[in-house]
């Protein structure tokens, strides 16, 4: 089992930055790779970002490239998500991800852009 607890969500103006952070525990040298998704009200769930464990390999949705930017410290067993220049339409709930024996999702945090 891989426990996911993410943090650093909240509102921000447009223009404005937010770091979100994911906290893994449990059988962590299970994860491949580790991501995260959003989904905004009435809408699917999207990938964002996504970075492998053992590589560093990132890829990013078209949407958010040149924006945002995930890390990852693996002395923490942490990967963190970077967010600038956040946009009315990055609103959205955040959920981290982790590829193990299976698919492990985090709680969520809210992201929220808006004058």
């Amino acid at each position: 089992q891989v426990q996911l607890v993410e943090s650093g969500g909240g509102l921000v103006q447009p223009g404005g930055s937010l770091r979100l952070s994911c906290a893994a525990s449990g059988s962590i040298f299970s994860i491949s790779f580790m991501g995260w998704y959003r989904q905004a009200p009435g809408t699917q769930r999207e990938l964002v970002a996504a970075i492998t464990s053992a590589g560093g390999s990132r890829s990013y949705a078209d949407s958010v490239k040149g924006r945002f930017t995930i890390s990852r410290d693996n002395a923490k067993n942490t990967v963190y998500l970077e967010m600038n220049s956040l946009k009315p339409e990055d609103t959205a709930v955040y959920y981290c991800y982790a590829d193990g024996s299976k698919g492990y999702w985090g709680q969520g945090t809210q992201v929220t852009v808006s004058s």
